[in-house]
């Protein structure tokens, strides 16, 4: 795993800070980007919230490159990617006429913002500046809200939690998620920029690796509960069969994707679910 530096230099158009934020599930921390050539530029995501390091290196950023941040890209509601907004508003001299973007939830209500609104984010909308073209693609599945940018210029695509860049992330609707990793795929991209993690650079072995890796995890969820039919098992207890080398502390997240798998296979009506559990009965199978 190479180590992310506080701030990279990706492109002529494009500079990574880092969040600052490191945790099991953030990896070495949000990336979060500034993107453009120009005076004017988009910052996409802002890390969590209370992180001096990150704004300050931020503001380095913004001295160092004579520039102002005209729009904060919010890349879905996760408060490592929102929660930082506020505090980058403070931080900045033209907080009032930096506008916040973000696609709205179908869910649950928005978060709240202390400095300002957030104007909503549409599937296709573009965002134009000096040396990048941005296209918003709604992408749902890992939250209903979730959203990656197509930058034209080279074709990269900036994949917020969809892609990690190591290791693979989680979701709350599993068939939603599929069909967005279809929708990056076939934007073919050159390069992916990611939420956490380093740069991606070779984008359709990796979305092809994600694709594959979830139908495998389907299948051996299924080999579990087909191997010991009628017999009711919980999430943690497949878990605990699939993912045994995988660290303890991890395991609730994989429980979560265990979950959105059987619920899958529920539907699919390859599996049941009664009494707060799954099992497989041979009346259930098409």
């Amino acid at each position: 795993m190479a180590t992310i530096p506080p701030v990279t230099r990706l492109s002529t158009r494009l500079i990574r800070i880092l969040g600052f934020n490191p945790s099991p599930m953030t990896l070495q921390g949000t990336n979060t980007y500034l993107i453009g050539s120009g005076t004017r530029r988009i910052l996409l995501d802002a890390g969590d919230p209370d992180v001096p390091d990150y704004i300050s290196h931020l503001k380095q950023v913004i001295l160092d490159e004579k520039v102002i941040i005209g729009d904060i890209i919010v890349s879905h509601w996760h408060h490592d990617h929102i929660g930082g907004v506020d505090d980058v508003l403070n931080a900045i001299d033209n907080n009032e006429s930096c506008r916040v973007w973000k696609f709205r939830r179908t869910d649950a209500p928005e978060p709240t913002l202390e400095n300002t609104v957030c104007c909503e984010l549409k599937n296709g909308q573009k965002f134009e500046i000096d040396g990048a073209t941005l296209e918003v693609l709604h992408t749902p599945g890992h939250t209903t809200d979730h959203i990656v940018l197509l930058l034209h210029e080279d074709n990269s695509l900036f994949s917020g939690d969809c892609i990690l860049g190591e290791g693979t992330t989680v979701f709350e609707d599993l068939y939603e998620y599929i069909k967005s990793l279809c929708i990056i795929k076939n934007t073919k991209p050159t390069v992916i920029y990611p939420g956490h993690g380093n740069v991606i650079t070779d984008p359709i072995d990796r979305i092809n690796h994600y694709i594959n890796h979830r139908n495998e995890r389907e299948a051996q969820i299924l080999a579990v509960l087909q191997s010991n039919p009628n017999v009711e098992f919980k999430e943690m207890d497949i878990v605990k069969v699939i993912y045994k080398n995988t660290p303890e502390n991890l395991w609730m997240a994989a429980a979560y994707n265990v979950n959105h798998h059987l619920r899958k296979l529920t539907i699919e009506r390859k599996i049941i679910h009664e009494h707060d559990a799954w099992k497989y009965v041979h009346s259930a199978s098409l």
